[in-house]
């Protein structure tokens, strides 16, 4: 939808928004450089539409779509389900709690540690592999909410760990407020939550001749601000955005870890050269462990069937491992050492397609031939890959993402019902220790507004949190009665019962909201902005759902101009103690001279 024009007294331009000086220009890249096209149904989406950058007067545009997916999440495109029928987020109970999900059959439990030569059985450690069958895929999307960030040594996995009831009520706002912690999380509520520019990173050059490059990935440590790019990851000052350090590769990030260890260790999947116009693509085989503190490569390996490296379609991080998948089988290695911990085996009749990791970590293995597959959710043992226990879904659903590890939640678009490209349909809560399903919960696509790529990455789900024990899903935009016209909101379901927990979080007005991560046990989302505000932070407190503001951007168009291009749809966003980083997740080629493209965009706040 195309937002009206921006008012005619607009404010003045924030101070220094531009290119900083410190921020050398990217050389550039060799001809025919680019991030290979990946095969059909899945692909990058299209660059971002051309706008004239910072300080030009236009409106924000929406983001572009990812192929097969017309219209996801935003206005105008869905069909309104509130002229329609009655609100859908009301307190109605879930028809599919506590009960087998809707015309499928009561999941089996199986045996805690299934016999190996059965489908779904047990991983024994094998140097042998299969043949390659993987092919590159496009890079998809991440949200914040599973940016890994750590703060003064402490494991903020363990700061954020899931409750299994709601905390403590009455959140403070933050009108007249000197500061302070907001209630039910670590997040302190800022003196003055207006931000300001700190720094931008420029989007490094891409060859001419390729549409776009995979930049995706990014971490926040108590030192630096890492972002990746153009075949190499860089850290800068989280405050002045000067770069500190560059670990630099011989191709390009196909994938990277959304989390990290204690001690700031993460993981990559590259290509082992660089793109030419000859040969194109070189296949993402290469596996690297990367030091976020030191800004250093520790090992790269690969895992081969005879001479051939494997192709690996996405990676994850949890304990000590680092776990890769994709359609030719899931290996892992000690992060520490890269020292193999598993491979996949010639003999296997079901192979683990990916990972998702962070407190636990959860395989999605497939079983039989595609329109007669099976999936099975396992939670195994990051050391050994032992199955500690198993879930197999219904019959025929060729695809699910992990949506969170601990506890379990698994998305899926059962029988190709969203409609929206969303990957969803249902949710699925499961016992970790039992494999047992918990409820299944219906999120029809023309009603909430989230997404799962379960085909290529089995962890990438955008615009969802999970905590205390609950789920929080936005709500597809509809009219909101307002000045501006549309509107959302956050509902939350309880992973035991399925059924709705009462509690809504509005956007307001011209806004959108879409969940991040959990603080504590608050929730922490990204309100998209109307056209003459700036974006903002807020935190729902666990009981009341009261809103507190934590950070909010300048209204400035020059700034609104270039946070439109990093919404939650298809960037990445981390939020810490008064800062907020937007990052983008593919370089572009098509920048005409004048344009003011940017990698990543810090914001912060002063008080």
């Amino acid at each position: 939808m195309t937002q009206p024009p921006p008012p005619p007294n607009e404010p003045p331009q924030q101070p220094g928004f531009g290119p900083p000086q410190d921020q050398p220009q990217q050389p550039q890249q060799p001809p025919g450089y680019g991030y290979p096209q990946a095969p059909p149904p899945q692909g990058p989406p299209p660059a971002p539409p051309q706008q004239p950058g910072f300080g030009a007067p236009q409106a924000p545009q929406p983001p572009p779509q990812q192929p097969q997916q017309p219209g996801y999440g935003y206005p105008g495109q869905q069909p309104n389900p509130y002229g329609q029928q009655p609100n859908p987020y009301g307190q109605a109970p879930n028809p599919y709690g506590q009960q087998p999900g809707y015309g499928y059959p009561q999941p089996t439990t199986v045996p805690l540690h299934p016999q190996p030569g059965q489908p779904g059985g047990g991983r024994k450690v094998n140097a042998q592999v299969a043949i390659i069958v993987s092919a590159v895929v496009a890079i998809a999307l991440i949200v914040g909410g599973g940016i890994w960030y750590s703060s003064s040594g402490k494991d903020d996995d363990k700061k954020d760990k899931q409750a299994s009831s709601a905390g403590p009520t009455g959140g403070k706002d933050d009108k007249g407020d000197t500061g302070g912690t907001s209630s039910g999380g670590e997040e302190k509520v800022p003196a003055n939550t207006a931000s300001q520019v700190l720094f931008q990173v420029p989007e490094p050059q891409v060859a001419k001749g390729v549409n776009s490059v995979a930049v995706n990935g990014s971490w926040l440590t108590d030192k630096a601000y890492v972002k990746s790019g153009i075949a190499e990851v860089d850290g800068y000052d989280p405050d002045k955005g000067t770069k500190l350090w560059t670990i630099k590769l011989p191709g390009p990030i196909c994938q990277s870890s959304k989390y990290a260890t204690d001690g700031g260790l993460t993981a990559v999947v590259y290509e082992p050269a660089m793109p030419t116009k000859a040969e194109p693509a070189h296949g993402c085989s290469q596996v690297a462990a990367l030091d976020l503190s030191a800004g250093k490569k520790l090992w790269t390996k690969t895992v081969k069937t005879g001479d051939t490296p494997i192709n690996f379609d996405n990676v994850t991080v949890s304990a000590n491992t680092v776990a890769v998948g994709g359609t030719s089988g899931g290996g892992a290695f000690d992060i520490t050492s890269g020292k193999s911990l598993w491979a996949p085996k010639p003999t296997d009749s079901c192979y683990d397609a990916g990972y998702a990791g962070g407190e636990k970590l959860v395989a999605v293995r497939k079983c039989g031939a595609y329109g007669q597959r099976q999936l099975h959710i396992q939670t195994i043992d990051p050391k050994s890959g032992k199955v500690i226990s198993e879930y197999k879904m219904s019959d025929g659903i060729e695809y699910a993402a992990v949506v969170s590890t601990n506890p379990l939640v698994v998305a899926a678009d059962v029988g190709d019902t969203a409609g929206d490209g969303s990957g969803i349909s249902d949710f699925f809560s499961i016992d970790n220790k039992t494999g047992k399903l918990r409820t299944r919960i219906s999120a029809p696509g023309d009603q909430y507004a989230a997404k799962c790529d379960g085909i290529s990455r089995i962890e990438n789900c955008t615009g969802l949190a999970v905590g205390n024990d609950r789920l929080y899903v936005p709500t597809e935009e509809h009219d909101s009665g307002g000045e501006h016209g549309e509107s959302n909101e956050v509902v939350v379901f309880d992973l035991a019962t399925g059924k709705q927990t009462g509690q809504r979080g509005d956007a307001g007005d011209g806004y959108t909201i879409t969940p991040l991560r959990m603080d504590g046990t608050n929730l922490i989302a990204y309100k998209r902005p109307p056209y003459d505000k700036g974006g903002q932070i807020v935190s729902l407190d666990a009981g009341s759902f009261k809103e507190t503001t934590l950070l909010e951007n300048p209204a400035t168009e020059s700034v609104r101009d270039a946070e439109s291009r990093m919404l939650p749809e298809y960037s990445e966003i981390i939020y810490r103690q008064g800062h907020l980083y937007m990052s983008a997740v593919y370089a572009d080629s098509s920048s005409t001279a004048g344009d003011k493209e940017y990698l990543a965009l810090a914001f912060g706040t002063s008080g």
